[in-house]
């Protein structure tokens, strides 16, 4: 591939971290732009940098298909073809990308599969992934913790209704050059399944957002919801998995370190080097206390969790 310069660059800071893009087209920027406008600098990091050359593959405007990704010892791939794709070293904060314009034309795509994709590889380096919503209240953050379908993103908006402060619906970040169980996450959009409109009546008339890849869902800038706070982090307190289809009554039960360690471990995607640091933030941050809440009503569940953050038990 022949030398290409990037003359353009810019600085950007997914979920907080200085990120430094160079590239050689303006529709990269401006896809940057919208993947990370919403985000300000927070952490003390080293600058991660991402440089992608968009040339023009013989006049191509076909699509590519979706990516392959793959990891060799420290490095990931995403490769789409021969004129598509990204090299990453997590470790080092690097990573470089050759794409066809028509890629970048289809910002949807190339947003999701190659650009928030290389800047993501970077910060998983950086820290320990979570399944889990997050929001707080008295300084109290907790985890909501569960698969997919189970109630992360309607009970940690239910809460942000009443009074909590939200940080993410989905996936929450634990940084590992920490020692107070600090998490970031992306606070500037919310997704519900469709069946969100029974709970939520504000949500009528919201369409389905397009996305390039999962279930196809209603997302919300938490700045269109109503009176609702948000933070950039949260220091983690507790630690709740979501039981809202038990036949048993509501209530709060404690849960071992041990019976959940497996799950937490499950999401760890790092090479070795930072592996080890992802498992030993995780069983650290699994000194917090940890419960299974049975719920079958979000009232009910959102005052369980607030007696919780109040109280201590």
């Amino acid at each position: 591939m022949p030398q290409v310069d990037l003359p353009l660059r810019a600085r950007f800071f997914p979920l907080g971290f200085p990120l430094e893009l160079a590239t050689n087209s303006k529709a990269v920027m401006a896809a940057a732009e919208e993947s990370w406008k919403h985000f300000r600098s927070q952490l003390v990091e080293e600058v991660l940098e991402l440089h992608i050359a968009v040339q023009d593959a013989d006049g191509s405007s076909t699509l590519p298909p979706a990516p392959v990704y793959s990891q060799q010892w420290n490095t990931w791939l995403c490769v789409a073809d021969a004129n598509n794709f990204v090299m990453c070293d997590p470790n080092h904060g690097r990573s470089f990308g050759s794409v066809a314009q028509s890629t970048v034309d289809s910002s949807l795509y190339f947003r999701y599969h190659f650009l928030e994709a290389a800047a993501m590889w970077m910060i998983s380096a950086r820290t320990a992934p979570v399944h889990a919503a997050c929001v707080s209240i008295f300084n109290s953050g907790m985890l909501l913790c569960g698969d997919s379908g189970a109630g992360k993103s309607s009970l940690a908006y239910a809460a942000a209704r009443a009074g909590w402060t939200y940080l993410t619906d989905d996936a929450s970040y634990l940084l590992l050059n920490g020692t107070n169980h600090q998490v970031v996450g992306n606070s500037h959009s919310i997704r519900f399944r469709n069946s969100g409109v029974e709970l939520f009546p504000e949500l009528e008339g919201r369409r389905i957002t397009p996305r390039a890849a999962g279930k196809p869902a209603i997302e919300v800038p938490t700045t269109e919801l109503h009176n609702l706070v948000t933070t950039d982090s949260a220091i983690v307190e507790y630690i709740i998995f979501l039981n809202r289809r038990s036949m048993n009554s509501d209530s709060l039960v404690p849960l071992s370190k041990e019976s959940v360690l497996p799950w937490f471990m499950q999401f760890i995607t790092g090479a070795n080097e930072s592996r080890v640091s992802q498992e030993a933030a995780l069983k650290a941050l699994l000194s917090v206390p940890i419960y299974e809440l049975r719920y079958s009503t979000l009232d009910w569940a959102v005052q369980r969790l607030d007696k919780l953050a109040t109280s201590g038990r």
